[in-house]
Protein backbone atom coordinates (compact mmCIF):
# COMPACT_ATOMS: atom_id res chain seq x y z
CA UNK A 1 0.00 0.00 0.00
CA UNK A 2 3.31 1.95 -0.09
CA UNK A 3 3.55 4.58 -2.98
CA UNK A 4 6.19 6.24 -2.21
CA UNK A 5 8.97 7.09 0.72
CA UNK A 6 10.66 10.73 -0.04
CA UNK A 7 13.08 11.61 2.93
CA UNK A 8 10.08 14.08 4.62
CA UNK A 9 7.27 11.66 4.60
CA UNK A 10 6.01 8.41 4.08
CA UNK A 11 2.90 7.94 2.08
CA UNK A 12 0.06 5.35 2.32
CA UNK A 13 -2.76 4.68 0.16
CA UNK A 14 -6.03 2.99 1.56
CA UNK A 15 -8.72 1.99 -1.63
CA UNK A 16 -11.36 2.10 0.44
CA UNK A 17 -12.84 5.30 1.72
CA UNK A 18 -15.14 3.58 4.30
CA UNK A 19 -12.52 1.88 5.95
CA UNK A 20 -10.07 4.53 6.02
CA UNK A 21 -12.74 6.56 8.09
CA UNK A 22 -12.90 3.70 10.69
CA UNK A 23 -8.61 3.63 10.31
CA UNK A 24 -9.08 7.35 11.58
CA UNK A 25 -11.37 6.57 14.45
CA UNK A 26 -13.99 9.24 15.31
CA UNK A 27 -12.47 12.42 15.15
CA UNK A 28 -9.08 11.05 13.75
CA UNK A 29 -8.66 9.67 17.61
CA UNK A 30 -6.63 6.55 16.68
CA UNK A 31 -4.32 8.92 14.55
CA UNK A 32 -3.83 11.30 17.28
CA UNK A 33 -3.39 7.96 19.69
CA UNK A 34 -0.50 7.12 16.63
CA UNK A 35 1.01 10.57 16.15
CA UNK A 36 1.31 10.79 20.74
CA UNK A 37 2.80 7.81 20.75
CA UNK A 38 5.64 7.81 17.96
CA UNK A 39 5.69 11.51 17.64
CA UNK A 40 5.21 11.70 14.28
CA UNK A 41 2.59 13.49 12.18
CA UNK A 42 -0.27 12.09 10.21
CA UNK A 43 -1.77 14.30 7.37
CA UNK A 44 -4.93 12.65 5.44
CA UNK A 45 -5.48 13.27 2.01
CA UNK A 46 -8.24 11.85 0.46
CA UNK A 47 -7.84 8.25 0.42
CA UNK A 48 -4.02 8.71 1.45
CA UNK A 49 -2.40 8.98 4.67
CA UNK A 50 1.04 11.06 4.90
CA UNK A 51 3.46 10.71 7.82
CA UNK A 52 6.52 13.03 8.55
CA UNK A 53 9.06 12.29 11.62
CA UNK A 54 11.77 10.35 12.04
CA UNK A 55 12.62 7.54 9.20
CA UNK A 56 12.36 4.81 11.98
CA UNK A 57 9.25 6.19 13.34
CA UNK A 58 7.75 6.88 9.68
CA UNK A 59 8.03 3.21 9.08
CA UNK A 60 6.71 2.06 12.85
CA UNK A 61 3.25 4.08 12.35
CA UNK A 62 3.34 2.60 8.73
CA UNK A 63 3.20 -1.18 9.77
CA UNK A 64 0.84 -0.40 12.53
CA UNK A 65 -1.44 2.01 10.04
CA UNK A 66 -1.55 -1.26 7.45
CA UNK A 67 -2.10 -3.77 10.31
CA UNK A 68 -5.51 -1.80 10.97
CA UNK A 69 -6.73 -1.67 7.95
CA UNK A 70 -5.87 -5.26 6.94
CA UNK A 71 -7.79 -5.88 10.09
CA UNK A 72 -10.57 -3.85 8.74
CA UNK A 73 -10.59 -5.53 5.67
CA UNK A 74 -11.03 -8.93 7.68
CA UNK A 75 -14.43 -7.60 8.79
CA UNK A 76 -13.19 -6.67 12.43
CA UNK A 77 -13.68 -3.41 14.22
CA UNK A 78 -10.79 -1.20 15.43
CA UNK A 79 -11.42 -0.22 18.90
CA UNK A 80 -8.43 1.72 20.92
CA UNK A 81 -7.32 -1.12 22.51
CA UNK A 82 -6.64 -2.39 19.11
CA UNK A 83 -4.15 0.75 18.48
CA UNK A 84 -2.86 0.27 21.80
CA UNK A 85 -2.04 -3.39 21.13
CA UNK A 86 -0.43 -2.61 17.48
CA UNK A 87 1.57 -0.09 19.05
CA UNK A 88 2.80 -2.48 21.82
CA UNK A 89 3.46 -5.52 20.41
CA UNK A 90 6.69 -6.24 19.05
CA UNK A 91 7.00 -6.15 14.78
CA UNK A 92 8.63 -9.34 14.19
CA UNK A 93 5.54 -11.20 13.70
CA UNK A 94 4.98 -13.03 10.47
CA UNK A 95 3.63 -16.73 9.38
CA UNK A 96 0.45 -18.03 10.21
CA UNK A 97 -0.73 -21.55 12.05
CA UNK A 98 -3.30 -22.59 14.49
CA UNK A 99 -2.10 -24.39 18.04
CA UNK A 100 -4.24 -26.75 19.39
CA UNK A 101 -6.96 -27.51 17.15
CA UNK A 102 -9.58 -24.32 16.90
CA UNK A 103 -8.66 -23.14 20.41
CA UNK A 104 -6.25 -20.94 19.25
CA UNK A 105 -5.95 -19.35 16.08
CA UNK A 106 -3.60 -16.96 14.73
CA UNK A 107 -5.08 -14.28 12.49
CA UNK A 108 -3.18 -11.49 11.19
CA UNK A 109 0.39 -12.23 10.84
CA UNK A 110 1.29 -14.47 14.47
CA UNK A 111 -1.26 -12.43 16.30
CA UNK A 112 -2.86 -15.08 18.93
CA UNK A 113 -6.49 -14.44 19.06
CA UNK A 114 -9.07 -16.35 22.20
CA UNK A 115 -12.25 -17.31 20.96
CA UNK A 116 -15.17 -16.79 23.87
CA UNK A 117 -18.92 -16.76 23.24
CA UNK A 118 -19.36 -12.98 22.97
CA UNK A 119 -15.57 -11.55 22.12
CA UNK A 120 -12.75 -11.72 20.78
CA UNK A 121 -9.32 -11.53 23.33
CA UNK A 122 -6.30 -10.75 21.67
CA UNK A 123 -3.11 -9.80 23.94
CA UNK A 124 -1.45 -6.61 23.86
CA UNK A 125 1.82 -6.71 24.91
CA UNK A 126 4.83 -9.27 24.06
CA UNK A 127 4.50 -10.66 27.26
CA UNK A 128 0.69 -11.11 26.98
CA UNK A 129 1.02 -13.30 24.02
CA UNK A 130 4.19 -15.63 25.91
CA UNK A 131 1.76 -15.98 28.72
CA UNK A 132 -1.22 -16.54 26.27
CA UNK A 133 0.89 -19.03 24.59
CA UNK A 134 2.16 -20.93 27.33
CA UNK A 135 -1.25 -20.82 28.84
CA UNK A 136 -1.94 -23.55 25.88
CA UNK A 137 1.48 -25.22 26.02
CA UNK A 138 1.60 -26.24 29.47
CA UNK A 139 -0.09 -28.31 32.10
CA UNK A 140 0.40 -25.26 34.93
CA UNK A 141 1.51 -21.44 34.10
CA UNK A 142 2.28 -18.90 36.66
CA UNK A 143 1.19 -15.27 35.92
CA UNK A 144 3.06 -12.90 37.91
CA UNK A 145 3.47 -9.08 37.76
CA UNK A 146 2.21 -5.92 39.17
CA UNK A 147 -2.18 -5.20 38.80
CA UNK A 148 -3.59 -4.39 35.48
CA UNK A 149 -1.77 -6.62 33.30
CA UNK A 150 -4.48 -8.95 32.22
CA UNK A 151 -3.05 -12.21 34.44
CA UNK A 152 -6.18 -13.38 35.30
CA UNK A 153 -8.61 -11.56 32.90
CA UNK A 154 -6.66 -13.31 29.95
CA UNK A 155 -6.32 -16.66 31.92
CA UNK A 156 -9.91 -16.76 32.20
CA UNK A 157 -10.10 -16.08 28.78
CA UNK A 158 -8.34 -19.10 27.73
CA UNK A 159 -10.14 -21.22 30.04
CA UNK A 160 -13.52 -20.55 28.80
CA UNK A 161 -11.91 -20.80 25.20
CA UNK A 162 -11.23 -24.11 26.13
CA UNK A 163 -14.77 -24.74 27.77
CA UNK A 164 -16.42 -24.60 24.74
CA UNK A 165 -14.02 -26.13 22.37
CA UNK A 166 -14.39 -29.27 24.48
CA UNK A 167 -10.62 -29.49 25.58
CA UNK A 168 -11.77 -29.06 29.52
CA UNK A 169 -15.18 -30.26 30.91
CA UNK A 170 -15.52 -27.25 33.48
CA UNK A 171 -13.93 -23.94 34.91
CA UNK A 172 -12.81 -23.65 38.47
CA UNK A 173 -11.78 -20.17 39.72
CA UNK A 174 -10.33 -19.54 43.35
CA UNK A 175 -8.88 -16.97 45.56
CA UNK A 176 -7.43 -16.79 48.70
CA UNK A 177 -10.37 -15.30 51.22
CA UNK A 178 -7.61 -12.59 52.12
CA UNK A 179 -9.14 -9.12 53.61
CA UNK A 180 -7.11 -6.25 51.58
CA UNK A 181 -6.02 -3.98 54.39
CA UNK A 182 -9.16 -3.81 56.13
CA UNK A 183 -11.77 -5.80 58.25
CA UNK A 184 -15.05 -6.48 56.73
CA UNK A 185 -16.68 -7.67 59.84
CA UNK A 186 -19.57 -10.66 59.75
CA UNK A 187 -21.29 -10.48 56.45
CA UNK A 188 -24.84 -11.62 56.39
CA UNK A 189 -26.35 -14.49 54.03
CA UNK A 190 -25.66 -17.35 52.89
CA UNK A 191 -22.00 -18.54 52.83
CA UNK A 192 -22.03 -18.18 48.95
CA UNK A 193 -23.46 -14.42 49.50
CA UNK A 194 -20.43 -14.35 51.87
CA UNK A 195 -17.76 -14.84 49.84
CA UNK A 196 -19.24 -13.34 46.61
CA UNK A 197 -17.25 -9.76 47.21
CA UNK A 198 -13.83 -11.65 47.12
CA UNK A 199 -14.95 -13.50 43.83
CA UNK A 200 -16.16 -10.26 42.28
CA UNK A 201 -13.13 -9.95 40.23
CA UNK A 202 -13.60 -13.23 38.51
CA UNK A 203 -17.38 -13.12 37.98
CA UNK A 204 -16.42 -9.79 36.32
CA UNK A 205 -14.03 -11.51 33.53
CA UNK A 206 -16.66 -14.51 33.14
CA UNK A 207 -19.24 -11.52 32.07
CA UNK A 208 -17.46 -10.49 29.68
CA UNK A 209 -16.68 -14.04 27.86
CA UNK A 210 -20.40 -16.18 28.53
CA UNK A 211 -23.88 -14.48 28.04
CA UNK A 212 -25.60 -13.98 31.57
CA UNK A 213 -28.23 -16.95 30.85
CA UNK A 214 -25.39 -19.56 29.79
CA UNK A 215 -23.30 -18.62 32.98
CA UNK A 216 -26.13 -18.23 35.50
CA UNK A 217 -27.02 -21.93 34.17
CA UNK A 218 -23.55 -23.45 33.80
CA UNK A 219 -22.74 -22.14 37.46
CA UNK A 220 -26.30 -23.65 38.70
CA UNK A 221 -24.73 -27.16 37.34
CA UNK A 222 -21.59 -26.48 39.11
CA UNK A 223 -19.77 -27.12 35.47
CA UNK A 224 -18.27 -23.10 36.52
CA UNK A 225 -17.29 -22.74 39.88
CA UNK A 226 -15.71 -19.58 42.08
CA UNK A 227 -14.85 -20.63 45.01
CA UNK A 228 -12.31 -19.32 47.51
CA UNK A 229 -9.24 -21.41 48.03
CA UNK A 230 -9.59 -23.24 51.09
CA UNK A 231 -12.89 -25.47 49.40
CA UNK A 232 -9.92 -26.93 47.22
CA UNK A 233 -9.29 -29.02 50.22
CA UNK A 234 -9.47 -33.17 49.53
CA UNK A 235 -10.67 -32.49 45.90
CA UNK A 236 -9.03 -34.06 42.75
CA UNK A 237 -9.60 -31.38 39.71
CA UNK A 238 -9.76 -33.56 36.72
CA UNK A 239 -10.53 -32.23 32.64
CA UNK A 240 -10.81 -28.73 34.37
CA UNK A 241 -9.31 -25.64 34.00
CA UNK A 242 -8.50 -23.88 37.52
CA UNK A 243 -7.02 -20.96 38.45
CA UNK A 244 -5.92 -19.40 41.47
CA UNK A 245 -5.88 -15.68 41.27
CA UNK A 246 -4.40 -13.61 44.02
CA UNK A 247 -2.03 -15.95 44.79
CA UNK A 248 0.23 -13.99 46.54
CA UNK A 249 -2.35 -13.99 49.68
CA UNK A 250 -1.61 -18.13 49.74
CA UNK A 251 -0.01 -19.99 52.45
CA UNK A 252 2.95 -22.22 51.79
CA UNK A 253 0.63 -24.83 52.61
CA UNK A 254 -2.48 -23.27 51.09
CA UNK A 255 -0.19 -23.42 47.71
CA UNK A 256 0.82 -26.95 47.95
CA UNK A 257 -2.36 -27.93 48.53
CA UNK A 258 -3.89 -26.01 45.73
CA UNK A 259 -1.00 -27.07 43.23
CA UNK A 260 -1.58 -31.20 44.50
CA UNK A 261 -5.39 -31.00 43.17
CA UNK A 262 -3.90 -31.17 39.41
CA UNK A 263 -5.99 -34.46 38.36
CA UNK A 264 -5.72 -36.22 34.65
CA UNK A 265 -6.53 -33.94 31.90
CA UNK A 266 -6.54 -30.46 33.76
CA UNK A 267 -4.89 -27.01 33.06
CA UNK A 268 -3.58 -24.78 36.12
CA UNK A 269 -2.85 -21.23 36.42
CA UNK A 270 -1.94 -19.39 39.09
CA UNK A 271 -1.50 -15.49 39.32
CA UNK A 272 -0.04 -12.95 41.36
CA UNK A 273 1.58 -9.85 42.62
CA UNK A 274 4.08 -9.88 45.07
CA UNK A 275 4.28 -6.56 46.31
CA UNK A 276 0.49 -6.90 47.18
CA UNK A 277 0.37 -9.32 49.94
CA UNK A 278 -2.22 -9.08 52.48
CA UNK A 279 -1.25 -11.87 54.62
CA UNK A 280 -0.81 -11.08 58.29
CA UNK A 281 2.78 -10.24 59.28
CA UNK A 282 5.20 -13.06 59.93
CA UNK A 283 3.15 -15.25 57.60
CA UNK A 284 5.35 -15.96 54.07
CA UNK A 285 3.72 -16.08 50.77
CA UNK A 286 3.47 -19.22 49.16
CA UNK A 287 3.80 -18.20 45.82
CA UNK A 288 6.97 -16.88 46.91
CA UNK A 289 7.95 -20.85 47.96
CA UNK A 290 6.52 -21.93 44.54
CA UNK A 291 8.83 -19.77 42.62
CA UNK A 292 11.59 -20.95 44.20
CA UNK A 293 10.93 -24.53 44.25
CA UNK A 294 8.71 -25.33 40.75
CA UNK A 295 11.09 -23.56 37.93
CA UNK A 296 13.35 -26.52 37.15
CA UNK A 297 10.10 -28.77 36.42
CA UNK A 298 9.27 -29.30 33.15
CA UNK A 299 5.63 -28.44 31.47
CA UNK A 300 5.14 -25.53 34.28
CA UNK A 301 5.82 -22.26 33.19
CA UNK A 302 6.91 -19.15 34.60
CA UNK A 303 5.51 -15.60 33.08
CA UNK A 304 6.35 -12.11 34.30
CA UNK A 305 4.91 -8.52 33.65
CA UNK A 306 6.07 -4.90 34.18
CA UNK A 307 4.47 -2.06 34.48
CA UNK A 308 4.85 -2.00 30.56
CA UNK A 309 2.35 -4.70 30.25
CA UNK A 310 -0.27 -2.31 31.92
CA UNK A 311 -3.04 -2.37 29.90
CA UNK A 312 -5.86 -0.17 32.33
CA UNK A 313 -5.57 3.16 32.25
CA UNK A 314 -2.21 5.25 31.26
CA UNK A 315 -2.04 6.50 35.29
CA UNK A 316 -1.93 2.57 36.20
CA UNK A 317 1.43 2.39 35.02
CA UNK A 318 2.63 5.75 36.00
CA UNK A 319 1.32 4.45 39.86
CA UNK A 320 2.84 1.49 39.76
CA UNK A 321 6.18 2.63 38.24
CA UNK A 322 6.36 5.57 41.07
CA UNK A 323 5.74 2.99 43.77
CA UNK A 324 8.57 1.04 42.35
CA UNK A 325 10.97 3.58 42.62
CA UNK A 326 10.06 4.23 46.54
CA UNK A 327 10.34 1.43 47.18
CA UNK A 328 14.38 0.77 45.06
CA UNK A 329 15.29 3.98 47.16
CA UNK A 330 14.44 3.07 50.17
Amino acid sequence: MTLDQPTQELVLEFPDNRLLIDLCGPYDSHLTAIESALEVQIVRRGNVLAVMGDEGAQKRAGDVLNALYLRLETGKDVEPADVDRELRMGQSEQGTGSRQGDQLEMAVGNRIEIKTRKKLVEPRTDAQKAYVQSLFDNEMAFGIGPAGTGKTYLAVAVGVSMFISGHVDRIILCRPAVEAGERLGFLPGTQEEKVDPYMQPLYDALNDFLPGKQLAKLKEEKTIEIAPLAFMRGRTLSRAFVVLDEAQNATTMQMKMFLTRLGEGSRMVITGDRTQIDLPRGVASGLWDAERLLKSIPNISFNYFTSKDVVRHPLVAAIIEAYEADTEST
